[in-house]
């Protein structure tokens, strides 16, 4: 049990700077510019999904966090939150590199994961920009504020703390029901459960990807590593892994159905090219 609430204090305590900056320069945006400046902003990303896949491939789930925020108050685009999502892996960079995996293998899987991000971060910004620059429902960072409850009015290092201080915590219960189950449930069965069908080891390691939580990507990369799950099989349940990011964009997106449909959207993106490379045999 002291393991379990150890984990989650120090998985917790990681994303406070990431959330802290974040809102800090939310804050910024909605106090000091103009709502010309901020439609510049708003419409200028067009190479988002790139930067959005390059950030989410260093080993530091805060990013995804950001990125769900900043999209709930739709400063940056569906297509870069995806290609956020898609492109993080909690844990699994420190881990190939502890265990010391060929720098060559390493490389590989970062770079596909990164060229299925930014072409599908771009692709869906290709179908859906418009809609999005164009909503006359687009919600603002006040919105964000009003949701949060953290009286913005109050100043922007202030209303950045109060925000701050309200999603550690949420992350915080969360992530601890989460570290619970798991602990009960054990590593073991999560480790069965993703080996026991090889044709549909795509779908289950997706499912396993979208729990909110650590031990998911380290689960799925040990797997890997020991040579239990495939590659096919590892990077569906990878791809699909945000760290926390979805728990945050539950959290400040205030539209369930959206944060369902992006859920769907992701868990489908994961298991689809995971069926890919294991019909061309992809091995490395």
């Amino acid at each position: 049990m002291w393991d379990v609430i150890l984990d989650t204090l120090l998985d917790t305590v990681k994303l406070i700077p990431f959330l802290l900056i974040t809102y800090i320069i939310m804050e910024f945006i909605e106090h000091k510019t103009s709502k010309k400046t901020k439609d510049f902003i708003k419409k200028s990303g067009r190479s988002g999904p790139l930067w959005g896949g390059l950030l989410g491939i260093v080993p530091q789930c805060g990013f995804s966090a950001a990125a769900s925020s900043l999209y709930s108050a739709r400063i940056i685009t569906l297509g870069t939150l995806i290609a956020v999502f898609l492109s993080t892996s909690d844990e699994m960079l420190p881990i190939l590199i502890s265990e010391a995996v060929d720098i060559g293998t390493i490389i590989t899987i970062l770079l596909v994961k990164l060229a299925i991000a930014v072409l599908v971060g771009f692709l869906i910004d290709l179908f859906f920009r418009k809609k999005f620059e164009d909503s006359s429902e687009e919600p603002e960072i006040k919105d964000l504020c009003e949701h949060e409850h953290c009286h913005c009015e109050h100043g922007i290092f202030k209303s950045a703390l109060k925000h701050t201080i309200n999603i550690t915590l949420y992350i915080l219960i969360i992530s601890f029901i989460l570290n619970l189950i798991i602990h009960f449930v054990g590593e073991d069965n999560l480790s069965h459960l993703l080996n026991s069908t090889p044709v549909v080891g795509p779908i289950i390691a997706s499912l396993v990807g979208l729990i909110p939580n650590c031990a998911s990507s380290v689960i799925i990369t040990q797997l890997y590593i020991s040579g239990v799950l495939n590659f096919a099989t590892m990077i569906a349940g990878l791809l699909v892994n945000t760290g926390v990011g979805l728990l945050i964009l539950f959290r400040t997106n205030k539209d369930l159905k959206e944060n369902i449909k992006i859920t769907v959207l992701l868990f489908s993106i994961g298991v689809i090219f995971g069926i890919f490379f294991d019909l061309i045999g992809f091995m490395i």
